[in-house]
């Protein structure tokens, strides 16, 4: 059978980690914009008081902004029939809570849509991929105030009336999942926004995993992006009832390291937790019977979740689910063994998986393992992978090839996993890989982590001219959407 007719082949970016032009054409500052870079052994750090001898690889990152005409035009060149690529909240309604819309950052969205348009790709516009208004935090302390929700839908159905007749695949809000990974870093930080005053306020660097947060305040904000995301759903299909509207999950396969029951047990609930948790709320409509009991055990007042909100959540369902997939982990209740990490998450290492240059397990069969307990779990739900792809450090060669091998030997096995998936019957519409371009880390703000079939010459100490250039793996790429999945040689 193989990958069906029309199958969505293509890749996937951030504008926070491509875009730059961060107050460019009347675009307000967002949290990534407070970012600053750091490496492979040090947590990335958080300094809310522009420093100008800072440097922020989000303000320029790849300068997508002025590039977008000759990416998308190679894109095109692999055979792209879908790109996904987010907007930024800040560029259409800079401080989040703007009466009018920013005529300016409504036409640059404008102008890429139509220049994918041109070239044959489907958009697939991700409405909310951490790009949230600086001011959206200092003045509502994000999405812990129910007025967010609001503003988000505001921006949400601005973008959906803008663009309705030349957009059809929408996603709200991106890894919204990432709340439950742990109390601060990222899931603090990135789209949910609840950062103790003294976080928001501070002169000095703080690493994220450093954060403070609240797990009462976290559970409310996820709740209100729940709601929020509903909400988004219903006035979507009233706009457009053509509109496919889907959730994104961050999904990390979990395994039991061992048969005792308890590390089964363990594994079973961290994937509740982790993983299914979110989805079951996006997709079937309501909280999961195992949360309920989690709020009660772990002090966290539920008040907050009214009959009203329940009955959003019922009636605005995703169309469609999807998710990034880039390494499984083990659980276990024994403290003593060795971890691993991951993205956003940590588990124990795997003694049958080699790792990538960060540490991320390499496990192409836990996709389609992945694949088939999603399809379980929501059989009538289409599935799309929107994340999967390999960092690494790239060495350009003197004549300016690039020979990445190694990324073209972790995709070849996950697509051969896909197709596997789908002969199981799997409903699996697309895939997007992750950064087909390079740009900037949203784990560790470097830019010498690299994803992309196409390079670009820009480094972490802000040198480089932005030219871009192609990889093995661009051709490689190429052949497999030209062959529909069948050539992987």
């Amino acid at each position: 059978m193989g990958f069906p007719k029309g199958f969505l082949w293509g890749g996937a970016v951030a504008a926070n980690q491509c875009e730059g032009a961060y107050l460019e054409d009347g675009k307000g500052l967002c949290v990534p914009d407070m970012l600053l870079g750091g490496d492979v052994n040090t947590p990335r750090t958080f300094l809310p008081k522009t420093d100008p001898t800072a440097f922020y690889p989000s303000h320029e990152a790849v300068d997508f902004y002025h590039h977008y005409k000759e990416d998308i035009a190679m894109f095109a060149e692999m055979g792209w029939n879908v790109f996904r690529f987010s907007i930024n909240w800040g560029r259409i309604f800079p401080n989040g809570d703007d009466e009018e819309p920013n005529e300016a950052g409504l036409k640059f969205y404008d102008d890429v849509i139509n220049e994918c348009h041109k070239h044959g790709m489907e958009p697939l516009i991700t409405l909310c991929h951490y790009e949230i208004p600086w001011n959206i935090v200092t003045k509502y302390n994000g999405f812990t105030d129910r007025r967010v929700i609001d503003l988000f839908v505001k921006y949400a159905t601005t973008c959906f009336k803008r663009y309705k007749d030349k957009v059809k695949y929408w996603l709200t809000f991106n890894e919204i999942n990432i709340a439950c990974m742990g109390e601060g870093g990222i899931g603090n930080l990135y789209g949910l926004g609840m950062m103790d005053p003294e976080d928001v306020n501070s002169d000095h660097r703080i690493p994220l995993d450093e954060l403070k947060s609240d797990p009462q305040k976290m559970f409310e904000a996820l709740h209100n992006e729940f709601v929020a995301s509903a909400l988004t759903v219903k006035a979507g299909h009233e706009i457009n009832p053509d509109f496919m509207i889907g959730n994104m999950i961050a999904h990390t396969t979990v395994y039991p390291l061992t048969p005792n029951p308890k590390d089964i047990l363990a594994a079973y609930d961290e994937d509740d937790f982790k993983n299914n948790f979110c989805g079951d709320v996006q997709v079937r409509g309501e909280y999961p019977s195992y949360m309920w009991r989690y709020f009660k055990e772990n002090g966290i007042d539920t008040s907050y979740i009214t009959e009203e909100d329940k009955k959003i959540l019922k009636e605005g369902t995703v169309d469609f689910y999807t998710f990034s997939y880039y390494q499984s982990n083990c659980i276990t209740v024994n403290k003593d063994v060795e971890m691993a990490k991951g993205n956003m998450t940590v588990g124990a290492k795997n003694p049958y998986l080699e790792a990538s240059d960060w540490g991320w397990q390499i496990d192409p069969d836990g996709l389609r393992y992945t694949l088939k307990l999603l399809n379980g779990r929501y059989p009538h739900t289409p599935l799309m992978i929107v994340e999967n792809g390999l960092g690494a450090f790239d060495k350009v060669e003197e004549d300016g090839s690039i020979h990445d091998d190694y990324r073209i030997a972790y995709l070849r096995p996950h697509i051969a996993a896909m197709k596997e998936a789908i002969e199981d019957g799997v409903p699996l519409i697309g895939y997007t890989t992750w950064g087909p371009i390079d740009l900037v880390s949203a784990g560790t703000g470097q830019y010498a982590k690299r994803y992309g079939f196409v390079y670009v010459d820009r480094h972490d100490d802000g040198t480089g001219d932005f030219s871009r250039s192609r990889k093995d793996s661009f051709y490689w790429y190429k052949k497999v959407i030209a062959s529909n999945g069948e050539d992987l040689d």
